[in-house]
């Protein structure tokens, strides 16, 4: 990923309402709003990717031949990113104050 694309994201989540993130005490040097803004993105995208495998187990092939384990592998993933980015920012406003 090019510094380029990462500033188009940054730009990006800042438009969406109420998409700026909570200031991470200690965290105030440009590699730490990059930071910031990152994690918050990871539990956007594991929002979305458990929002996919919610869809898609709707409306998968309930059959004997069908792949029923991947809706579970798209809620599986969206969930750890969530735990991965909620404990990150946890942990660094424990260890910043």
């Amino acid at each position: 990923m090019t510094m380029q694309t990462a500033m188009h994201m940054i730009n990006f989540a800042a438009d969406i309402p109420g998409g700026t993130p909570t200031e991470i005490q200690g965290l105030k040097t440009p590699v730490g709003e990059l930071f910031n803004y990152g994690l918050w993105l990871l539990m956007l995208a594991g929002a979305g990717g458990t929002g996919f495998g919610v869809y898609k187990l709707a409306v998968s092939d309930k059959s004997r031949s069908g792949g029923g384990s991947e809706p579970f592998k798209w809620m599986g993933a969206g969930v750890a990113s969530i735990l991965l980015s909620g404990s990150l920012i946890t942990i660094l406003n424990g260890i910043a104050k």
